[in-house]
């Protein structure tokens, strides 16, 4: 129940629901012809589709002008609002975001995954744009994105943070509701145990027992995670590859955000990760200097925060009582709304029915099970009579995801044709050209229209960080060390937790023979989480030696030999940004960058992680990570389990004394009949190859 003020979320969509639902039942009951067409109250000059643009948001909607402005406008508010949580006035959006406002379920429905719950919106990323599509059929869709959107805006934002910051924030930020006010605070994740049966009269109220538990439930608990537990497990907090939220770890995280928020002590919380990240100081002390306080006493005091929050305790109860109306519950923070829908300024342009289909095809491309359609439906927009633009740069971006140059060239071609003056297509030309050079080891081809294409990008969408990355790359290419430095680095202050950006930056350092810096960027990705961009730094910290001695780096098995400058970039990983990484270029004139793969074979560790520490059985040691595969789970011993563990050529036995209560992130609970599933666990060693299970997170 995303509370929206008045708990009218989940609660309000089921019961409109239902209204909808008796509503149709009774027509068709009664025999009544009342046929009313979809379009009876539209003005009969106003087009089908409509784009609204605001100052960030861009929206395509079918269900009118009015409506169209309505959808951007609460996207700016949500954005102003997110902006007064982290403190800043300024906010970067450093991947375009296209709004799609569908007026029709049915419709809706067509367009969005089908393997998850998604009855009001989704949020598709991808490194070119942000997709959001919403269903205007549900009152408030754009709530259902307000936790993927907390995570584009703390990307783009907010430096690198541990990653209960992240959830923590995206949870609270998920419960926003801006009608009159802003309200704020209510559990995001909490539901009705009991919902309407329309088809039922004689059992108009059903209770769902497999309603999952919601935060103020497991926060609840008389046990939680310590707080240096909490603050040092290991998650993805880019938002893009989630589970359940309903876990002890998302509810405590987003307490203790909570309790940041609303006792005024953000800037603490920044003085500590300053403290974490750049002083390498341990959490304990950390948290003792930023906060004055022990992790036992933080502990206590977020839990006596959470026990006065009494908005929370009533919500938790009407949830479980069996009524049918929806119920009235405020949410515990109240304050103005930044700015009115009215006082923004927008414009509206008509958008073709083709025009309009392609963009929606564009979107389906990039939802696995809907791919295969989109793109014949792309296709189809291409031949014979109809020839549309839109539809060869969807196929064109599709080509270049899947390294199909040659075809996203002919596409790019048959677009420019059409429409010379599209922005996307001089971007889709450049990462183009960026990423084959990076796949075939040579140089990148047309440098100077690529930043020709990248300069007239930049004019039209001056925050777009990768437009600066492949501009700084495409520079040092060129032999322009300085100005490729100062590319790089607006592209780094406009996506500050991209690792890729990094990277490159310290190539550049090397190929303009800069070694020191380019020695400290590598020592700081090599010690980060990213694992695949820490063999790859590692690789280049190994090789300076020999290329600030002789010039030319030493040679690797599997790889030509590469000139200064040239790296193995961590082309394989995801970046904290949320957005797929391209890979590093080529750099001073060399042939493009490796693989991590190839960086990988030259170190035979690569992938395995350090040997734990030995402790004795029962000792509390520090928290420890680990990536592997579960082999296989002994639970003979209820409730406690042995889970067997592969990484690498090493095979790890983690023991949890009570698998029912483990913290597990990508599903509801442990099961002990998983097999062959990719894992990423928390754990203190408890010998040699064995371990204590802190938290299990399925990849």
């Amino acid at each position: 129940m995303h509370a929206n003020g008045h708990c009218h979320s989940r609660e309000n969509i089921t019961f409109n629901a239902w209204v909808m639902a008796r509503l149709a039942i009774t027509i068709l009951l009664s025999g009544a012809a009342l046929v009313v067409p979809s379009d009876a109250f539209a003005k009969k000059d106003e087009p089908k589709w409509i784009e609204v643009h605001s100052t960030h948001f861009s929206v395509i909607t079918d269900a009118g002008e009015k409506r169209g402005r309505e959808v951007a406008g609460r996207l700016e508010q949500m954005r102003a609002v997110f902006g007064q949580l982290i403190l800043k006035n300024k906010l970067q959006m450093s991947v375009p975001i296209n709004v799609i406002a569908l007026k029709s379920d049915k419709q809706y429905g067509l367009v969005a995954p089908t393997k998850q719950n998604m009855a009001y919106g989704f949020y598709v990323p991808a490194p070119d744009r942000i997709y959001i599509v919403l269903n205007l059929f549900q009152p408030d869709p754009w709530r259902a994105v307000a936790h993927s959107l907390a995570h584009y805006l703390l990307n783009y934002n907010y430096p690198p943070t541990q990653g209960w910051f992240d959830e923590g924030l995206a949870e609270y930020f998920g419960s926003i509701y801006i009608g009159k006010e802003v309200e704020i605070g209510a559990d995001p994740e909490l539901l009705p145990e009991w919902h309407e049966n329309a088809f039922d009269d004689a059992m108009p109220l059903q209770r769902d027992p497999n309603v999952p538990q919601s935060l103020t439930q497991l926060v609840s608990s008389p046990v939680w995670l310590s707080m240096v537990d909490l603050f040092t497990m290991k998650h993805d907090g880019s938002g893009t590859r989630e589970g359940t939220h309903n876990t002890l770890y998302y509810a405590q995280a987003w307490m203790v955000v909570h309790y940041l928020l609303n006792k005024n002590k953000m800037p603490e919380a920044g003085t500590y990760f300053d403290l974490v990240a750049n002083h390498n100081m341990p959490v304990d002390k950390a948290m003792v200097q930023a906060f004055d306080m022990t992790p036992a006493q933080m502990e206590e005091t977020v839990k006596a925060y959470f026990n006065s929050l009494s908005p929370l305790g009533i919500a938790l109860d009407q949830a479980k009582k069996p009524v049918a109306d929806p119920v009235d519950i405020q949410q515990p923070y109240h304050f103005a709304i930044p700015f009115g829908v009215d006082d923004i300024a927008m414009t509206a342009d008509p958008v073709t029915d083709d025009d309009a289909a392609a963009m929606i095809d564009d979107v389906m491309a990039r939802i696995p099970e809907h791919r295969d359609q989109a793109l014949r439906e792309l296709q189809q927009m291409t031949t014979g009579a109809k020839d549309i633009e839109t539809a060869h740069r969807a196929l064109a971006w599709d080509d270049i995801r899947h390294a199909k140059f040659d075809a996203a060239a002919d596409e790019l071609e048959k677009a420019a044709d059409l429409d010379k003056r599209d922005p996307w297509i001089w971007f889709y030309r450049s990462v183009l050209k960026y990423r084959k050079a990076q796949a075939t080891r040579q140089e990148m081809q047309g440098l100077a229209n690529m930043m020709q294409d990248l300069r007239a990008v930049a004019d039209w969408y001056p925050e777009m960080a990768d437009v600066y990355n492949m501009l700084g790359m495409a520079r040092v290419e060129g032999g322009g060390i300085n100005s490729a430095l100062e590319a790089q680095k607006q592209a780094i202050a406009l996506a500050p937790r991209n690792i890729e950006y990094q990277f490159n930056l310290g190539q550049i350092y090397v190929a303009g023979k800069k070694w020191d810096l380019a020695k400290d960027v590598f020592t700081r990705i090599k010690a980060g989480p990213d694992h695949a961009a820490s063999v790859a730094a590692k690789q280049q910290l190994e090789d300076l030696a020999t290329l600030q001695k002789y010039g030319v780096r030493p040679e690797h098995a599997g790889l030509s030999e590469a000139p200064a400058g040239a790296a193995s970039a961590p082309s394989s990983s995801t970046p904290a940004s949320g957005t797929p990484a391209t890979g590093a270029s080529s750099a001073a004139g060399g042939s493009a960058t490796a693989k991590v793969a190839s960086a990988a074979e030259d170190d035979d560790d690569a992938d395995a992680p350090p040997k734990p520490a030995a402790a004795k059985p029962g000792t509390a040691g520090p928290v420890q990570f680990l990536k592997g595969k579960i082999v296989s789970s002994d639970c003979s011993k209820a409730p406690e389990a042995t889970v067997t563990i592969l990484s690498g050529m090493t095979t790890y036995k983690m023991h949890a004394s009570d698998y029912k209560s483990l913290v597990v992130v990508g599903e509801d609970q442990f099961s002990c009949e998983w097999k062959n599933r990719l894992v990423s666990v928390n754990y203190r060693a408890m010998g040699k190859n064995q371990g204590e299970l802190v938290s299990l997170e399925l990849r």
